[in-house]
């Protein structure tokens, strides 16, 4: 499948099953995460993997939307030592972070399995329920799991702007 095939092809799957996942499928979406570009490859994020019942059960009590899934990735950005652009001092652990998730999600669909961005989450809850994400700004949660039974994409998945709307030409 082409980039541009699996980019269409992803869509945010909101109905998985619990069925447990392969070791490997989760090695390669990481090392697919891992293998996203930061600024000046500086890597100021983390992704946090809830595989327990019990971080599972954490993360519930933050947001409706996990879809049944039994794995979860969060995604998080430090901007401790992340590069600050010098003109402006825009710090780029957010932008950074969002790649590193962009790679992870695309690695799911890659994989056969669905997720959602999900960014309606309470992140203070979240950093209250799992002190380690305390200095990390939250990017997104990723409920990952096989597209279950009647999962498919939401009317509106192909609706796109058309190019001449979006691309400026200078």
């Amino acid at each position: 499948m082409s980039f541009l095939e699996l980019a269409k092809a992803r869509y945010s799957c909101r109905k998985l099953t619990d069925k447990p996942i392969e070791p490997e499928k989760i090695e390669h979406i990481l090392q697919a995460a891992i293998a996203a570009p930061t600024a000046k490859n500086l890597q100021r994020y983390t992704i946090w993997a809830l595989k327990s019942p019990e971080a599972l059960d954490k993360l519930k009590q933050t947001t409706n939307y996990t879809f049944g899934a039994a794995l979860a990735f969060v995604v998080g950005a430090h901007k401790d030592g992340a590069f600050d652009r010098p003109f402006d001092n825009k710090n780029f652990s957010e932008i950074d972070a969002a790649i590193v998730a962009t790679h992870l999600m695309l690695a799911v669909q890659d994989e056969g399995l669905g997720t959602t961005w999900v960014g309606y989450f309470d992140a203070p809850k979240l950093k209250e329920l799992f002190p380690e994400m305390q200095d990390y700004e939250l990017i997104a949660v990723f409920p990952i799991g096989y597209p279950a039974e009647g999962a498919k994409p939401s009317n509106r998945h192909e609706d796109r702007r058309p190019l001449s709307e979006v691309v400026a030409e200078l």
